[in-house]
């Protein structure tokens, strides 16, 4: 029997399954690209979010890393001018970039005001508030009678949370932030304007932080799943160990011994932000962009929406039962009297 199965080209599969070849091509196979086609029709949604003071080149990075103008830098601004604002506000920038027929639409999410207050007590809510609100909104759609095709999905993939180079740690403000946003959502931690340090207190700053993200447990992405290949473990291990990422951003060229760069110069000399030797600029947009964005979105619906819509629907189940339970209690007592 053995050899026969062998033979009509048939292998069992580790789900039981057999694996049958066909005699002759079927054609099949053209699902893929019958799936890339449709996606390319559709295109790619992506939600990015900016944490962090004023000051610390949130905009300018974000420019950087899709190498377009996205985001007005407000860094120009003297912020002792500027009027107080009472809460963290959300300010969201929607655009659509065109990259080889892929289309990749942006909605990139800052958060100003964050830290600036005297008083930064709660300062995180608003934030945590928009990002629940958002999977709030995707479940409404859900579960309407007569739902969309296709939901526009506004939840937030990715949070970039820029840390201060003070080369001491993280702040008050910090853990508690850090702690709120990596229970809801795809936390990524980055040291901004990394030129301020030496690669020395660069290296000790980042020993710190994570030191200080385990001592707090911290769920930075990206996270050990149970579905991941070897490689893609030894990959994110990797990423792990050099994470929070060490930044510099800069929209401007300049000209680093004769050739064209993006980078900006400074009293002390040229700063390449695509230099891995001056900082990790280079390695942040290979972990975003190229070769974790699909797992950001995927990892965004599968654990963290998951988690908000199964407490959202035992929270409606508990509540109709309860309901259910007075009502019923009532009718008892009525026919009683």
């Amino acid at each position: 029997m053995a050899s026969s199965t062998a033979a009509a080209g048939i292998v069992s599969t580790t789900d039981g399954l057999d694996l049958v070849n066909p005699s002759s091509y079927v054609g099949f196979d053209s699902i893929t690209s019958q799936i890339e086609h449709r996606l390319l029709k559709r295109g790619f949604q992506f939600n990015v979010m900016v944490v962090g003071h004023s000051g610390l080149g949130k905009s300018t990075l974000v420019n950087t890393l899709f190498a377009s103008h996205l985001v007005d830098s407000s860094t120009g601004k003297d912020i002792t001018q500027e009027p107080i604002t009472k809460t963290t506000e959300i300010k969201v920038s929607s655009h659509s970039l065109l990259e080889d027929r892929v289309r990749l639409n942006v909605n990139v999410i800052d958060t100003p005001g964050f830290g600036d207050q005297i008083n930064n007590d709660k300062v995180w809510e608003p934030i945590v508030k928009y990002i629940k609100e958002q999977h709030s909104q995707f479940l409404r759609k859900e579960l309407t009678a007569q739902r969309e095709r296709h939901i526009v999905d506004t939840r937030v993939h990715a949070v970039l949370y820029f840390i201060q180079p003070n080369g001491k740690g993280l702040t008050e403000l910090d853990v508690a932030a850090l702690k709120r946003l990596t229970e809801i959502a795809n936390v990524i931690p980055v040291i901004a304007k990394a030129d301020t340090l030496t690669l020395n207190e660069r290296a000790n700053f980042r020993n710190i932080l994570q030191d200080e993200f385990k001592k707090n447990n911290f769920r930075i992405y990206p996270y050990d799943l149970e579905d991941l290949t070897d490689e893609e473990i030894e990959l994110n291990k990797s990423i792990r160990s050099i994470i929070p990422f060490a930044v510099v951003g800069s929209e401007k060229e300049i000209t680093v011994n004769g050739e064209l760069v993006r980078g900006r110069k400074t009293r002390w000399g040229a700063i390449n932000v695509e230099d891995i030797n001056q900082c990790e600029f280079v390695y942040l947009r290979e972990f975003l962009i190229r070769t974790h964005l699909q797992d950001l979105i995927e990892t965004t619906a599968l654990i963290h929406y998951e988690s908000f819509r199964s407490k959202q629907l035992i929270a409606l189940k508990e509540n109709a039962n309860a309901r259910t339970s007075a009502h019923m209690s009532q009718t008892s007592t009525t026919m009683l009297r």
